[in-house]
């Protein structure tokens, strides 16, 4: 990718050798929706930046029971695989394209010459650390202290605004996945929200109120 793309796509990026150096080392891929990009166990042999589009970040247990951790959008970069780089182990999470997605894949001996190289590329990294945490400690939170209506009911929101709209298309059971639940669990707190008119249950999609954030702050 040329440099004045990136400039575009990353626009937190300004120093131009950096740019210079993710144009010449980054490899672009692309990840239809609903493409698993990572699973548990594999090795990541590239930093991932995202360009276009979205992931989503999932823990999973040893019964492969999902957790939703934390979304990529544009310009950003897990913290995980980072981490998983740095000390050539193997990933603990799951990451699938939410939408169709463009990455820019650095390769690990990249990072760390940049480290060292550029104070941009140094600043990039810890400030991913620094907010993957604070998000990872938001899931901490709700799985520990929010009753699963709370939770479901954040997650509503989470999507409207990852996703731009008042419609989300997925299944009882995806979202189940994704709160660690049970469908039934699901279908069932749905179903309130649905009688009080806050939501209109489809066929795999969920229409939401526009006011939907403001009703569930009351």
């Amino acid at each position: 990718m040329q440099v004045e793309d990136l400039r575009h796509k990353l626009p937190n990026i300004t120093d131009p050798g950096l740019l210079k150096a993710l144009s010449e080392y980054g490899n672009i891929h692309e990840f239809k929706a609903g493409k698993v990009i990572t699973e548990p166990g594999q090795f990541i042999k590239m930093v991932p930046i995202v360009l276009e589009g979205s992931i989503k970040i999932l823990r999973m247990d040893d019964d492969g029971k999902e957790l939703f951790l934390y979304f990529l959008e544009p310009g950003e970069t897990c913290a995980l695989s980072l981490t998983c780089c740095s000390a050539s182990k193997p990933s603990e999470i799951k990451a699938v394209a939410e939408e169709n997605t463009v990455i820019l894949g650095v390769p690990i001996q990249k990072h760390e010459e940049w480290t060292d190289q550029f104070k941009q590329w140094k600043d990039f990294v810890s400030m991913t650390y620094q907010s993957r945490f604070q998000e990872m400690l938001v899931a901490l939170d709700a799985v520990a202290f929010k009753r699963m209506d709370e939770r479901l009911m954040r997650y509503i929101v989470t999507k409207m605004k990852q996703h731009k709209t008042n419609e989300l298309h997925t299944t009882h059971q995806e979202i189940a996945n994704e709160l660690g639940t049970s469908r039934e669990v699901i279908s069932r707190l749905l179903k309130q929200l649905e009688k009080k008119k806050w939501i209109e249950l489809g066929r795999n999609v969920i229409y939401i109120r526009d006011d939907f954030e403001e009703l569930i702050s009351n």
